[in-house]
């Protein structure tokens, strides 16, 4: 698994789209916390919640290629025969991808550090605000990846996860819209929201059991996608 996730991490610098990620996330959470401060505010949760869009947008260019290039490439054969698990394969993509991410979102912890110099910091406020933006991509990052392994187009994949994520933070959205005819699919939608679940954990609500959802979704299609290759390897 270290060698695939070695492998996959250089491949984010080898390519425009590590660096591409990296410098939004930096440019944009850089403004956003510029802008706090320009309005004399001590609210990190502004940073947080308008970081979580640009991480709807971004998340695709991450996960897009991690299984399509090498379907593309017929590579994938190569590392399905070789000495390592489908586990570990998968998981070394996923990881890759998770450390990315992660070190996107750290600037957030220098701004609550720099805050702190000037003004008292929520520390639980703005604990729940970078556990839910962390989840949040965690569980997308695994839908991504499971998508990804669909399709042998990265463009495919970028677009479909796209959709795929904009769908899913909507269904409290079309929840709302429902007719009473159709109550058990709006009550389906909610129960499956994330974006209340997101926003419990921003407003300092460490519920475990929004955590536990987070880690189940990810979980769920990281195993999906364990399964997919698994077929492939055996067919």
């Amino acid at each position: 698994m270290s060698a695939i996730f070695k492998r996959e991490l250089k491949s984010y610098f080898t390519t425009p789209w590590g660096y591409v990620f990296l410098a939004v996330m930096f440019l944009l959470g850089g403004y956003f916390f510029w802008d706090v401060l320009r309005h004399a505010s001590t609210l990190l949760r502004y940073v947080f919640t308008s970081l979580v869009n640009v991480v709807i947008t971004l998340i695709p260019l991450l996960t897009m290629r991690l299984m399509s290039e090498d379907k593309k490439l017929k590579t994938d054969q190569l590392l399905l025969t070789a000495p390592v698990s489908t586990t570990g394969l998968v998981m070394g993509k996923y990881l890759a991808a998770a450390l990315m991410f992660l070190i996107g979102i750290a600037p957030t912890i220098v701004y609550a550090v720099i805050m702190a110099t000037f003004a008292p910091v929520d520390w639980q406020g703005f604990l729940g605000n970078f556990l839910g933006l962390l989840l949040i991509g965690m569980a997308l990052l695994a839908i991504g990846l499971f998508i990804s392994s669909l399709t042998e187009s990265q463009m495919i994949a970028a677009i479909v996860t796209l959709v795929i994520m904009l769908a899913i933070l909507s269904f409290d959205s079309i929840a709302s819209v429902m007719p009473a005819g159709m109550a058990f699919l709006g009550t389906l939608l909610g129960a499956l929201s994330f974006t209340s679940r997101y926003s419990d954990l921003v407003s300092g609500l460490l519920n475990l059991s929004h955590i536990l959802y987070f880690v189940s979704v990810a979980v769920a299609f990281v195993f999906l996608t364990i399964r997919m290759l698994e077929r492939k390897r055996w067919s």
